[in-house]
């Protein structure tokens, strides 16, 4: 089986047949939330900043996306690379994070 695939678009009328309520909130609230005319966040940054949570939710759905509508917004390739390694330390970081807190329970139970 394949995953991840053009055709997997193909399923959005399912979606929108089995649940359409939530799925027209959950596009409005993409919408608002990096397009809305109350966003002080320019539409460029806003999609860099959309790109490095893809990269750490590892969702190739909206990289693709959200390449695209960076592309159009101005993004350069040089500042996707930057973004990535932002991306990159911060989930670096954050297995870090995870890491002392797996410390913390070793110990407590030791001391338990």
């Amino acid at each position: 089986m394949q995953y991840h695939d053009h055709s997997d678009y193909d399923y959005a009328s399912n979606m929108s047949t089995h649940a359409p309520a939530a799925l027209e909130a959950m596009q409005e609230l993409n919408q608002q939330a990096i397009y809305g005319s109350d966003n002080p966040i320019p539409a460029k940054y806003a999609e860099l900043m959309a790109l490095a949570v893809a990269f750490t939710t590892q969702c190739p759905y909206c990289i693709e996306k959200h390449t695209s509508l960076a592309k159009e917004t101005g993004v350069t390739e040089e500042e996707i690379a930057q973004t990535t390694m932002i991306a990159a330390s911060l989930r670096a970081g954050a297995a870090f994070g995870h890491g002392l807190m797996a410390m913390k329970f070793f110990n407590q139970e030791q001391t338990q």
